[in-house]
């Protein structure tokens, strides 16, 4: 008998439904879902073979969405997190040194002994 363990414990995930853990079988049946309803949507106005590409198409961003992970974070992480560095702070930093030293020795009596010297 043989216990498999992954070399990196936090890689570990638990598969639920059908080999698929809880977050990608709920991303999933939502692909499911968006593809239903744009099939039913569009059924009167296109033909078939049209509606099976749009359906892929507009079903294919919430299936990745259950698989994507990027340095550990899932899509919505990396999605706020690209936001956030984007749209939400400054693309351009201004470097402003401070001198603590001579700050500290504006206010001692330190710098009026260096100067009588």
């Amino acid at each position: 008998m043989e216990v498999r363990i992954n070399k990196e414990v936090r890689n570990y995930q638990e598969s639920l439904f059908f080999g698929l853990s809880l977050r990608q079988f709920l991303f999933a049946l939502l692909a499911v879902l968006v593809a239903l309803a744009v099939y039913f949507g569009l059924r009167p106005v296109l033909g078939t073979g049209e509606i099976g590409w749009v359906c892929i198409l507009t079903a294919f961003p919430f299936a990745l969405g259950g698989f994507f992970t990027y340095n550990g974070m899932t899509l919505e992480q990396f999605l706020m997190a690209y936001i956030r560095s984007e749209f939400l702070m400054p693309k351009r930093l201004s470097f402003k040194s401070d001198n603590l030293y001579v700050k500290l020795m504006e206010h001692s009596s330190i710098k009026e002994a260096i100067r009588l010297d």
